[in-house]
């Protein structure tokens, strides 16, 4: 089918690993370039540069965390009606996507750069990395509607089950991301407007490729006169994109407050949260590719009313994240001072981190194991408890630093990503439970005539 693969059919350990691995290779390319860009900004232009773009990390991600969250949940529409092989319903969501993701990008761009400097200020973002901060942030956001395009198209194109054109969109993008870092910043030395200028630049590749790939696919192309998109398929896709977009962006308010308590202890913790940040997101990228293949796996066999099948993914699914988690979590258990030096040059930002890097380490699995469940109840279509997890996780975020960090210092922000895992998983797993249980109970009830029939 073009490449695609139909999760309501074969083995689920199968299908899903097919679908898995050339994911977790995209999911690590983009973590790598993203490692690479860090390194080079950090050693080229030193630990205050490093700290002015990690400074913008979780205001980035309440932004794009926002597109993002909006693409997963149109995305989970999208695979339901592929699991249901419904053609004409699938191309109609789609040109709805395509129509909200112009007008998303337009009003994301005007109020990001609106409210990049005041809100830097509200960070008490220090003086000396303020300017670079601006700067950086103003170009990232002024390129949204590349992020916004790589995010949609490749959103979709999971929900079919293509894993493998994203992966060769995301080869591309790094190589060339990295060789414009080498370019901008080594040989040409632009600060870090160049490292900016190079993600754009990268992004907007790899959503071309993505979008040629869609365009490639015969369900997708318009048969006759089919009916366009309506309101009522609009407010559908609203309806599940919206809360998803919202936990992304309510999750970046706490990581924000976060941020906020470290610029206060000085730019030396500035840079090495910066640096912890990018090893957690790195080390938790197979358990959220999992997750990725999780909501795909779950939209389909939803769709199709394959509830035995969605159990089978799901043990799959945290297995992987198992595995992820002993051997990921034992390196930063291990190894803390090792893989701070690598981005960090300053003994005291190097000594910080290896606070933080253990205790991250040890509970990694809570994270690990709520992107699976997470993802499970998304793939069915409740978008509001992921939401409401995503207020949790503010909450208890808020809550730790607030009451730990005159007490404890830097090691507070560990603690409180930790708590803010283990409330968010323990909530979705509650809800897995019951929703599955009463969606599964419905389908059994509504076959009951059928069955009774065929025995008469």
């Amino acid at each position: 089918m073009n490449g695609t693969i139909d999760f309501t059919q074969g083995k689920a350990s199968c299908v899903i690993l097919q679908f898995f691995f050339p994911m977790l290779a995209t999911g690590m390319l983009q973590q790598f370039y993203s490692f690479a860009d860090t390194a080079i900004v950090g050693r080229g232009l030193g630990d205050n540069a490093l700290a002015a773009v990690g400074n913008m990390s979780s205001l980035c991600f309440l932004i794009v965390g926002f597109s993002i969250g909006l693409s997963n949940g149109f995305a989970v529409l999208v695979a339901q009606s592929f699991g249901e092989k419904n053609d004409v319903l699938l191309r109609r969501t789609l040109s709805a996507i395509l129509r909200l993701a112009v007008i998303l990008t337009a009003v994301l761009t005007v109020v990001s750069i609106v409210f990049l400097k005041p809100v830097l200020l509200l960070l008490q973002t220090d003086p000396d990395i303020l300017g670079d901060s601006l700067v950086y942030g103003y170009i990232l956001f002024g390129g949204l509607a590349a992020t916004i395009l790589y995010n949609m198209s490749s959103g979709v194109l999971r929900s079919l089950g293509d894993s493998k054109t994203p992966l060769a969109a995301i080869v591309i993008s790094s190589i060339l991301n990295i060789l414009l870092d080498c370019l901008m910043i080594l040989v040409l030395h632009t600060g870090v407007w160049g490292a900016a200028a190079a993600t754009i630049a990268s992004q907007v590749v790899s959503g071309l490729v993505c979008m040629k790939r869609l365009s490639s696919i015969d369900m997708l192309r318009k048969q006759g006169d089919e009916p366009k998109p309506d309101v009522r398929l609009y407010a559908r896709l609203l309806k599940n994109g919206i809360p998803m977009a919202l936990m992304n962006s309510i999750t970046a308010i706490g990581c924000m407050t976060v941020q906020y308590y470290v610029n206060g202890l000085g730019v030396a913790y500035t840079s090495a949260y910066s640096a912890c940040s990018k090893y957690i997101n790195m080390f938790m990228q197979p358990a959220c590719t999992a997750g990725y293949s999780m909501s795909a796996y779950t939209g389909q066999n939803y769709g199709a009313r394959r509830f035995d099948r969605i159990s089978e993914g799901l043990r799959v699914c945290l297995a992987i994240a198992g595995i992820s988690y002993a051997v990921l979590g034992m390196a930063m258990l291990l190894f803390p001072e090792f893989l701070a030096s690598l981005l960090l040059s300053g003994r005291e930002q190097i000594a910080h981190a290896a606070e933080f890097l253990p205790i991250c380490g040890v509970m990694l699995f809570a994270v690990d194991m709520l992107f699976v469940v997470r993802s499970a109840v998304q793939g069915m279509g409740f978008p509001l408890v992921p939401m409401l997890s995503g207020i949790l996780e503010m909450v208890l975020r808020i809550g730790t630093i607030s009451l730990f960090i005159g007490q404890i210092g830097f090691r507070a922000t560990a603690y409180a990503e930790a708590c803010a895992w283990i409330g968010a998983l323990l909530l979705n797993t509650v809800a897995y439970k019951c929703i599955f249980t009463r969606e599964s109970g419905r389908d059994v009830l509504s076959q009951k005539p059928e069955v009774c029939s065929v025995h008469s």
